[in-house]
């Protein structure tokens, strides 16, 4: 597998949001301390990374400002890796709406570089063993953030996977319970629209092939050892040559390169739910 697959992820990663409900949050009625404290005059600034990462964000952070009539310069792009104290923006324009704007834009850096920075640590980590292994991003989201936290997996060098329900088949094991069992959700794929990719969930090596011979895109296996998913890749691709088998279940970044030539794909929730935040700073210069 030399590429990400296609499907499952939206290349317009800014959904044509709005972020000013994201200003708004802060806002609310007023910024009072910058009102009271700060000249109605104009100001320039520059946010610096305070440590090594890659950086992730900066669109969003430009547009932050830029609703607020500030203007910005990137010294970095979304995607690069910079060293500690990297100066990565200059922005310029009125004094008081770069520092209402200042808390916002730094979250978005904070927290989307956090997430391609761990991301990125554990690709380049896989990809010493096995060039081709994918490393995805999973539905354990932010409410609300989801597009930039997909986004930052996506510039860490990962694969961000389906963007929500809407756009990709994922039977898990409560949908086949609910269904009746294996062999009747197995038996509901005549009933996925033409071109909708379809990925199942299974437990044993049985489940396995009988999802393969079935046209399945995707075999999630759950919780299965590098050894027993090696094993069913191998068969599973006997009955369907196309056939991705994605690891899953406990995975950490300690233990993700266990299944370097074993599995396809490697999905980790801890992407996004426990990234650590990358520090950013914002310093007036004038």
């Amino acid at each position: 597998m030399s590429s990400f697959p296609s499907w499952g992820r939206n290349s317009n990663w800014m959904f044509e949001m709005d972020l000013r409900p994201f200003l708004e949050e802060d806002i609310g009625a007023g910024d009072i301390t910058t009102d009271i404290f700060t000249p109605d005059v104009p100001g320039t600034a520059c946010i610096i990374c305070e440590e090594e990462a890659v950086v992730a964000g900066l669109e969003e952070a430009a547009e932050i400002f830029r609703l607020l009539g500030v203007s910005s310069e990137m010294l970095a792009a979304d995607g690069e890796r910079v060293s500690k104290d990297t100066k990565v923006m200059v922005i310029k324009g009125p004094l008081r709406g770069i520092l209402t704007g200042e808390r916002t834009a730094l979250n978005f850096l904070m927290k989307m570089s956090g997430i391609a920075t761990e991301t990125n640590s554990i690709v380049k980590k896989v990809r010493e063993k096995d060039p081709h292994l994918m490393i995805a991003g999973t539905r354990k989201t932010t409410p609300g953030f989801r597009p930039f936290e997909k986004k930052a997996i996506s510039l860490g060098g990962g694969w961000p996977h389906r963007s929500g329900l809407y756009d990709m088949i994922l039977v898990k094991d409560n949908h086949i319970l609910a269904c009746g069992g294996m062999a009747n959700a197995l038996d509901r794929f005549r009933d996925v629209p033409e071109g909708m990719k379809v990925e199942i969930e299974v437990e044993n090596m049985e489940e396995g092939i009988l999802a393969a011979e079935s046209g399945a895109d995707i075999i999630l296996a759950d919780h299965m050892s590098p050894s027993d998913i090696k094993k069913l890749r191998e068969k599973a691709r006997a009955v369907n040559g196309n056939v991705l088998i994605e690891a899953s279940g406990n995975i950490t970044k300690e233990n993700a390169v266990d299944y370097a030539g074993c599995a396809d794909i490697v999905s980790l929730g801890s992407l996004t739910h426990s990234s650590k935040a990358v520090h950013f700073s914002l310093d007036l210069t004038g």
